[in-house]
């Protein structure tokens, strides 16, 4: 794919990030491209070979191809990325009131990035490097986990001799990393923990500046990050399962996904959007009289298209998806409840019509 650089947006220690715009008019896709030159270029290429591994999952950022180019005198490698325009949690963190979020944020939140885990630890990597500024937002408010670059290939996977090299970011280190460099999926989940503490209270787990101290402090002893008193008791209970310091009993994203605090029915609503599991308007298990498949108007499936979500047709709004009047409607609120009034007593011995909605 040919592709024009734009403005900067990002860097790292040997990458830069710049917006990239295909030349292709018919395709006004914008990217992002992570650059660096091409003598330090092993860990971009070794993240662009997992992100190709792991393009299946839609909490993962998407990898649309790599290129070498000549650019100022210099070699670079690039690899083509989805843009997340809404930039990273760490960044909505900081510009949301009081640098908290709210606990239904939170919930969403952490659902989103476990089922990332979930996928990424089932291909057999581990991440390594799980922090708010590495959790990415695009447009619509949808979770891409970035930034693989220190991501490797489990040991469990790979059956190769355990690593000792530190990898990824203080604050977020499980005790077993910061003791013996063990680096397993149970390392993601205690980093999930910290990130999720964050995005409650607004301020890191640990509330220290030395990096040895720091490390010593995560891995001597029995100290935890303290559980924020603002949280609801299934949160408390969900950061204690990632906040177990033996990683062999460590809750995995799979467990972590049937915790009460994130296993709903559907994914919550953002800004009056339905995220990745959209919910069916039809509703197989009827939540009040209006649900009934009797009483869904033929055209409801346009309600998608709504701002806003109830539990009539469509019909019953005053405007279609497009700011059109509907007119008046022959199936309104008004008259579908004029439907459950009557002056006859029902019948509660007659069996025949009752419908199991439980």
């Amino acid at each position: 794919m040919e592709w024009i650089r734009g403005d900067k947006i990002g860097h790292g220690s040997f990458v830069t990030v710049n917006l990239a715009i295909p030349r292709n008019k018919i395709c006004s896709k914008l990217m992002a491209v992570k650059s660096g030159g091409a003598t330090h270029s092993a860990s971009l290429m070794n993240e662009k070979l997992i992100l190709d591994e792991l393009q299946e999952c839609p909490h993962i950022i998407s990898c649309f191809g790599d290129c070498f180019t000549f650019e100022n005198g210099e070699k670079l490698y690039n690899v083509l990325l989805d843009y997340a325009s809404g930039g990273s949690l760490g960044d909505k963190l900081k510009n949301s009131n009081d640098h908290r979020l709210s606990e239904i944020d939170v919930r969403r939140y952490t659902k989103s990035i476990l089922k990332g885990l979930e996928f990424m630890h089932k291909k057999g990597y581990v991440h390594c490097d799980i922090k708010l500024d590495n959790i990415l937002l695009d447009q619509h408010g949808f979770v891409k986990i970035a930034d693989f670059g220190l991501a490797k290939k489990s040991e469990e996977s790979s059956d190769g001799n355990p690593g000792c090299e530190l990898r990824g970011t203080p604050m977020y280190m499980s005790p077993e990393m910061a003791t013996g460099g063990e680096q397993e999926f149970p390392a993601d989940i205690w980093a999930l923990g910290c990130a999720m503490a964050e995005m409650v209270t607004g301020s890191s787990v640990w509330q220290c500046s030395d990096i040895a101290r720091l490390l010593m402090k995560i891995g001597v002893g029995e100290e935890r990050p303290e559980i924020p008193g603002n949280l609801s008791d299934e949160g408390k209970d969900f950061l204690e399962k990632c906040f177990v310091k033996d990683p062999s009993k460590r809750w995995t994203a799979e467990m972590l996904l049937n915790h009460p605090f994130v296993d709903q029915d559907y994914e919550d609503i953002v800004n009056n959007v339905t995220l990745y599991n959209k919910v069916d308007l039809s509703w197989n298990s009827p939540k009040c009289q209006f649900d009934f498949p009797d009483w869904v108007n033929e055209h409801s499936s346009s309600m998608a298209c709504s701002n806003s979500f109830s539990p009539f047709s469509s019909s019953d709004l005053d405007t279609d998806c497009h700011g059109g009047s509907r007119g008046s409607s022959s199936n309104s609120a008004a008259k579908r409840l004029s439907k459950l009034v009557c002056d006859q007593m029902p019948d509660w011995s007659i069996e025949d019509d009752w419908i199991t909605v439980r």
